[in-house]
């Protein structure tokens, strides 16, 4: 249960910013030695590709529309992430459980990285760059505590992850909501604006041709 927890927790953080999530359980694993951790996580060229990747996606996060370039780009790449870690967790274990656990990685992974995805669309809507930095950092440092939390603690950080996940599926539900009114009262405005259709001058109806 443990292990499971530990892999729903990183696949959600994986959905967020993958590349954080595999320097934090690298740089645990090559610190303390936990034996949950995946010892290749821990290897310098998997802390130095994932150090790097992070410093880029730091960059291109803060940057309006350009962090939803990097969304789209990412749609595959974090919930992969997010399969292979649960895989690698499950270490020794039958191809059921570790199915189980890229499974559970990967869905987890696409549910947050749709959720950040949309909230970053919202988000660009604003007309100032600072609301994308703010809302960045925030998701960096959650992502760093959550599985920072959960190489010591998994169920809980399980819990506070899957807390995380519903709330931010249901602050899509009420964005996508907003912006449908929105465009159906633009919509009911535009048509009672229009102007009438054209006619004869005298009020009467033009009759239709009679073949």
């Amino acid at each position: 249960m443990e292990s499971l927890a530990l892999t729903f927790s990183s696949g959600w953080a994986s959905g967020i910013n993958a590349y954080l999530v595999v320097l934090v359980l690298g740089v645990v694993q090559r610190t303390t030695g936990a034996e949950e951790i995946p010892d290749v996580l821990g290897t310098w060229p998997v802390l130095a590709a994932a150090g790097l990747m992070f410093a880029i996606e730091f960059v291109a996060d803060k940057v309006p529309y350009i962090d939803s370039t990097w969304d789209s780009i990412s749609t595959v790449i974090r919930p992969t992430i997010g399969a292979i870690i649960g895989v690698l967790i499950a270490g020794e274990a039958d191809s059921l459980n570790a199915a189980v656990a890229g499974v559970v990685g990967g869905t987890s992974a696409l549910m947050s990285h749709l959720v950040k995805a949309s909230e970053r669309l919202a988000v660009n809507s604003s007309p100032e760059p600072v609301s994308n930095s703010v809302v960045s950092l925030a998701e960096d440092g959650l992502v760093l505590g959550v599985v920072w939390f959960a190489t010591e603690h998994p169920l809980a950080a399980a819990g506070v992850a899957a807390v995380l996940l519903v709330a931010g599926l249901v602050l899509v539900y009420l964005i996508v909501r907003t912006v449908r009114g929105g465009w159906r009262r633009l919509t009911r405005r535009g048509r009672r604006g229009a102007p009438p259709p054209e006619g004869p001058s005298d009020g009467t109806t033009k009759p239709y041709p009679v073949s």
